[in-house]
């Protein structure tokens, strides 16, 4: 049944600004569009609709419901000129007023006189026509946007036809905006992660060097993104002994950083159980051979140093081979057989050097050998050996050079090196 409104006089009110002349309209709502579908902000976007709307027609009122469609709901998300319903007001879908009803029919609804309509709900006690025209993109409900004046029949047909086609304009800025703002805060949560992500990475990599009588370590990690795959670390072992690992997982981002974390847990576990470094290798093959999704692998230096022998034994995943610099002459160490790990069954030999002091060793990875200058130069093997030959080289020199040679181009991959001094 229709609501019975007491009759008052309404004060009479100036001319719309369209609907006075066709072409001119035309003009003013191509004008309208441009403007809307320039602004990505969504907040800014309806408040910008819902002004100007009622300024150009001499609305009363003027609004934009958002459709909440897991909920079935309507959700004011822009007002002009409502004294009663504040943003956040709700109405049910099918159920609640003339645009809850607009949004179940998907069709314009208007009344000439809001005291007649079935569907209309009191708001401003001077409204007396008010029309609701849906928002659809693609067949697609998006809201629902609605107008009032305080004058009979306020809307004549060629404002009707005027305001369905301006309306088109603002459910596809709308929806935009809608999928802008839904991507920015998806880019911002991706972000934020990923820092925290860095940050949880950032710890496992050792805080300090160990103490070891006779020899200085150091090692660094420099990832080509916010996140690497690369890691390096000191495992402490029984008899004074050293475990010493250097690896770098395929790929970039966050799975290599997940897949990183997720080796260093198992190599720990099976360094401290005082394993060789080929038998801990091919242990931690065997896992990873059946965890690693198909295209992963990880190539990986593991290394047992034993300080008081002066002597150091390492086995080789498939990783770049370690540099060795004995009386300033540098030489490469090479292992029979090893290949990356989770790729299929592998053995690793061993070999066994001797660390005299004044020696160097370093373990490294591609983003150092592989970092390229504006002619697409690499830096390449034999630079890092003669860098490393130098009596005063240190993982800064190394880096400083490497940097030196990419004159600002950013690193290729992740950059890390471990670097063991006699």
């Amino acid at each position: 049944m229709a609501t019975v409104w007491p009759v008052r006089a309404t004060p009479p009110m100036p001319k719309p600004a369209f609907g006075i002349d066709p072409i001119e309209d035309l003009v003013r709502l191509e004008k309208a569009a441009k403007k809307i579908n320039s602004i990505l902000d969504l907040d800014q976007l309806i408040d910008k609709v819902v002004n100007e709307v009622a300024h150009s027609f001499g609305c009363l009122e003027a609004t934009i419901y958002l459709h909440d469609q897991p909920r079935g709901e309507l959700v004011l998300a822009g007002v002009h000129g409502c004294t009663r319903h504040g943003k956040g007001d709700r109405k049910k879908v099918g159920k609640e007023g003339m645009v809850g009803h607009v949004a179940g029919t998907r069709k314009m609804h208007y009344a000439p006189d809001v005291r007649e309509d079935p569907y209309y709900i009191a708001c401003e006690e001077s409204t007396l026509s008010e029309v609701a025209i849906p928002l659809q993109v693609d067949g697609q409900l998006v809201g629902v946007f609605s107008a009032s004046h305080p004058q009979l029949d306020a809307f004549p047909p060629e404002q009707l036809r005027l305001l369905e086609a301006l309306s088109a304009h603002i459910a596809a800025a709308v929806y935009n905006a809608h999928r802008f703002e839904k991507e920015r805060l998806g880019r911002e949560r991706m972000i934020r992660e990923a820092r925290e992500a860095r940050a949880i990475q950032q710890a496992l990599l050792p805080k300090s060097s160990p103490w070891i009588p006779g020899f200085a370590i150091t090692g660094t990690s420099i990832p080509a993104g916010t996140l690497g795959g690369d890691w390096y670390d000191f495992i402490t072992l029984d008899q004074s002994r050293w475990g010493l690992v250097l690896a770098d997982v395929s790929g970039k981002g966050m799975a290599a950083a997940l897949l990183m974390s997720a080796t260093r847990g198992m190599l720990r576990s099976l360094a401290k159980a005082g394993s060789s470094p080929g038998e801990v290798l091919s242990k931690l093959n065997r896992l990873l051979v059946e965890d690693l999704p198909a295209g992963r692998f990880v190539t990986m230096i593991y290394a047992v140093l034993d300080p008081d022998r002066r002597r150091l034994s390492f086995a080789n995943a498939g990783h770049l081979r370690p540099l060795l610099v004995t009386n300033n002459v540098a030489r490469f160490l090479d292992t029979d057989r090893g290949m990356p790990l989770g790729v299929g069954e592998s053995d690793f030999t061993e070999v066994e050097v001797e660390i005299p002091p004044q020696s160097r060793l370093l373990f490294y990875s591609d983003g150092i050998t592989e970092a390229s200058n504006s002619m697409d130069e690499e830096y390449g093997l034999k630079r890092l050996a003669g860098h490393l030959a130098r009596a005063e080289a240190s993982l800064e020199t190394l880096l400083a050079d490497v940097r030196s040679f990419a004159k600002g181009r950013a690193l290729p991959d992740d950059a890390t090196a471990l670097l063991l001094k006699g």
